[in-house]
Formats: structure tokens, C-alpha cells, sequence
């Protein structure tokens, strides 16, 4: 693989290291070898320890992992989903409740095995043979409501756990989708007590990401906590420490768990640097720090970074896509991100209601104009979140504007912005925009409309804000 050659290796992209590692690697293959991503492998082995010790006893076990943005939880949790240590005869899923990342991830191996197979290799059904490996939350929910029988796995991963649904946003889906009246359970709850049937020993390992919720009805990891508080305390719970931060809102739950249940913290559960943005580890404390309107804080951190990870700012969309064209090298992949609620970029010829379809956005070749290397369709939150590109474009809307005390959240409904009041809803869009701050691994140009003076949708008062703030924090323009 291109990676691969070279005196340098970083860690290769989402999707490349799925393919190594569904072909038989290990995760510490495929990482660059210093401190911070030798992290992945430790926490991989502290999760796969807990898997082996768990069967050993004929314990159920439920563990916690965190990490910052683009540290690699969802490296991990392919690791383990692969690996056979400590499972014995027993099977392993990887799980997510996010649409594209699963069809992304299904539709590359299935691909990959395929390629294998015309090369002489018995592969059987490709698809299927990938299906058993990572699979949609949700499906592997409705098997469950469909079976009274345990899962053929005993160990499963939930990516993006925070992300799982509420007892309402559960119950609605049931009945409007499943016939189902009156079901009882959040999603959380549900899926313990389908691995709770097995009659000898579970696994759960969930990945958090703080600050990452950007849906109405997740119910974020206080709802697996309180599961296993309310209804599960024989299971034995394993922490990461820094679930106790504030992004997790977990500290009230934790607090409030029965002396009797079995925590174990465990320093190795944490993922604390960014292994995307490999150039540098600090650019997800950056985007925290501008989030946060930390200014002191985000001017030391772009100093620090200097040129390892190129970031500008710029109000001219065709410069901004020359910039990206100009850094890629080889099969470097580029594109451009917005927000789902940036309503206001089409005279940019950026639509957001268009949904780009994630598989040509990121596995199609730059003959493609549904590629994410065209630089004509947008991939929002929802597409991205999970993945990521090289270098990115990201298109900055009047829906998140900086004034003087914050950040100012605002929808476009009918023909005119509209406050969003409700504080749920204002997190997702703050949420949202850091979603897309993450997505680069090497660099990235954050455009900001200059604005138009004849369109009251598009007034300049309603960008510069935004652009005066970025700039004063230290940004370049190109």
C-alpha cells in the first residue's frame, strides 16, 4: 500500500486500515511508532485483556473508552474486532449506529476481498464474510427484538456509544417502523440486556467521543451507566478515568453507582492524541480551543503547530480549492465539508440538502464527479463523522456566527435565519462545526463567505464576525 513506502509512515486513513486489518494485521502494524500511537496498542490490549479475562471467569463485563477526536477509537475497535486473542471459540462484531461510516467501511472490504479473489484466493460471499465483521447497530438491534436467543457474539463494539438512542427516539422508531407499541427500553438498555442472555460470559466495549453528539434523541453515555446501575450491576464495569470530564457528562451517573458495583478505572482506556491529524497531535486541542473561544489558549496551540499541519483562512471559495488542489500528492484524497444547517452557501454552488453519497465521496478515483476530489459535492456531519480526507475545505455559514460574547446559532427557515433557542440544539450545531474541524489529517482552509449587501440571507455582518475571530486567533490567509 502507498503507506506504506517511505522513510515516514503515518497512520494510514480509516479506510486503509480497516482493509490491513481485516486481512490479518494488528493495529501497532499499522501506526507510526511513536508515544502517542503506541497508545493504540495499549489500549487495545487493555480491552483485549478484559475480553479474555472476562470468558476466563464466565464474567460480563462492560468497558468505556475514550478518546479525543481523531484518536483513533474506531482504530481500536476494529483491532479487536478482528483479533482472535482471548476469544477462544467465541466471535467478535464491530458495531456503529453511523449509516456511512458502516456502508463506507462494508462496501472498501467487500471490494478488497473480491480483488483477492480474482487473484486465486477461496473467499466465499465477500459481502456476507464482511457483514459478520462490522455490521449497523441497528440491525443487530432488530435481531434482537426479532430473537429470544443471545447473539452469536460474545463480544461486541459499539462505536460513537454516546450516539445511541434515547427510550423515546427507541420507542418511536419501534412503533413507527416495527409495528412495535409501548417498547420499554432505550437503546443502551436494550442492547445489555440482548448480550445479557448469554448464560456464560459478555464483552461490551463501548468508544465514546466527547462532544460528538449532533442528533436529537442520543442519549449520550449517561444512558449505558444508568442501564448498568438500574438493571445490570452483575456486570462488571471498566473505566476510562476521563469519563469524569465535563464533555462526557458522565460524573453524575458515576457518582451515584451502588457501592456495590464492580468499577475498575483504567488509565489505559484513554486515547488523549490525535492520531488523524498526524503532522500534529495537537490540532484537536486547537479546535476545542477556538470552541471554546479560548483565545490565549488556541493562539499558543496554532503557534505550536506552525507549519507541520498548513491551516488558513480564506473569503474566496476558488482560492481555497486551488489550495487543496496544490497540496495533495499522489493519492492524498481532498474535499470539501459544511455544516447540514449552512443553508446559505448556494451561490457558492455548495447545497447541503443535495446528500452526497459517501461511498463515491470517499472510495471513488478523481475521474469521478461524484468524488470527493471534484470539489463539487459537500459532505456534511453526518457524511464525515467517523471518516475523514487528507485535506480539507471546510465552508463556513452564517447558521454558527461569532459575536462578540460567543457563538450565535441560527437556522434558515423559509426565507429568513431564525434563532435556535433550545440549548440541545445549539450543542449538536456547536458540535457539528467541531465534527468538521477534525476531519483533516495533514491540513486544512476554513473559507468564510465575504457575504452580499443586497441579500438580506447573506448580509457581510452576519460572516465577518466569524472571520475577524478566526483571524485574530493567528490564522493566515491565503
Amino acid at each position: 500500500m502507498a503507506w506504506g513506502v517511505g522513510a515516514y509512515h503515518p497512520t494510514p486513513t480509516i479506510i486503509e486500515a480497516a482493509r490491513t486489518l481485516y486481512a490479518g494485521h494488528s493495529v501497532d502494524e499499522i501506526t507510526r511508532s511513536d508515544a502517542d500511537a503506541a497508545n493504540l496498542s495499549v489500549t487495545s490490549a487493555a480491552v483485549e485483556e478484559i475480553i479474555e479475562r472476562s470468558r476466563a471467569r464466565g464474567e460480563k463485563s462492560i468497558v468505556f473508552v475514550t478518546g479525543v477526536p481523531g484518536a483513533g477509537k474506531t482504530l481500536v475497535g476494529l483491532n479487536i474486532a478482528t483479533r482472535r486473542e482471548g476469544l477462544g471459540d467465541a466471535r467478535a462484531v464491530y458495531l456503529s449506529g453511523n449509516g456511512p461510516l458502516v456502508k463506507v467501511l462494508q462496501t472498501a472490504l467487500t471490494r478488497d476481498a473480491a480483488r483477492r479473489r480474482q487473484r486465486g484466493e477461496r473467499h466465499g460471499d465477500a459481502r456476507q464474510a464482511v457483514k459478520a465483521f462490522i455490521q449497523n447497530v441497528h440491525h443487530f438491534r432488530d435481531e434482537g427484538v426479532r430473537a429470544e436467543a443471545p447473539p452469536d457474539e460474545h463480544a461486541v463494539i459499539f462505536d460513537e456509544a454516546q450516539r445511541a438512542w434515547d427510550k423515546a427516539k427507541t420507542a418511536a422508531f419501534m412503533k413507527r417502523r416495527k409495528g412495535l407499541s409501548g417498547f420499554q427500553y432505550s437503546e443502551p438498555e436494550f442492547l445489555i440486556s440482548y448480550m445479557d442472555r448469554h448464560r456464560d460470559w459478555a464483552v461490551i466495549v463501548c468508544l465514546v467521543g466527547g462532544g460528538q453528539e449532533i442528533h436529537t434523541g442520543e442519549a449520550g453515555i449517561t444512558a449505558w451507566l444508568e442501564a448498568v446501575r438500574d438493571r445490570y450491576q452483575n456486570w462488571r464495569t471498566y473505566v476510562s478515568p476521563n469519563l469524569i470530564d465535563a464533555e462526557y457528562a458522565a460524573t453524575s451517573v458515576l457518582t451515584l453507582m451502588p457501592s456495590s458495583a464492580a468499577i475498575d478505572y483504567d488509565e489505559r482506556l484513554h486515547l488523549a492524541s490525535s492520531v488523524r491529524s498526524f503532522r500534529s497531535e495537537k490540532v484537536s486541542a486547537l479546535v476545542k480551543a477556538v470552541l471554546d473561544r479560548d483565545v490565549p489558549g488556541a493562539r499558543k496551540l496554532i503557534h505550536a503547530i506552525g507549519t507541520r499541519f498548513p491551516l488558513f483562512i480564506t473569503r474566496d471559495l476558488a482560492r481555497a480549492k486551488a489550495w487543496v488542489r496544490r497540496q495533495a500528492r499522489g493519492t492524498e484524497r481532498f474535499g470539501l465539508v459544511a455544516s447540514s444547517q449552512a443553508a446559505r452557501l448556494k451561490p457558492h454552488a455548495i447545497d447541503v440538502r443535495v446528500e452526497s453519497d459517501p461511498v463515491h465521496y470517499f472510495l471513488s478515483g478523481p475521474d469521478d464527479t461524484r468524488s470527493s476530489y471534484y470539489l463539487e459535492d459537500v459532505a456534511t456531519e453526518f457524511q464525515v463523522q467517523g471518516l475523514e480526507l487528507d485535506w480539507v475545505c471546510v465552508t463556513w455559514d452564517a447558521d454558527f456566527r461569532s459575536i462578540d460574547d460567543g457563538w450565535q446559532c441560527r437556522s434558515f427557515r423559509g426565507k429568513a435565519w431564525q434563532a435556535i433557542r433550545k440549548l440541545e440544539r445549539q450543542r449538536y450545531l456547536l458540535n457539528a462545526y467541531r465534527v468538521l474541524l477534525t476531519r483533516a489529517r495533514q491540513g486544512m482552509v476554513i473559507f468564510v463567505p465575504p457575504g452580499e449587501p443586497d441579500d438580506p440571507t447573506r448580509l457581510p455582518e452576519f460572516y465577518d464576525g466569524t472571520y475577524t475571530y478566526l483571524r485574530s486567533l493567528g490564522l493566515a490567509e491565503i
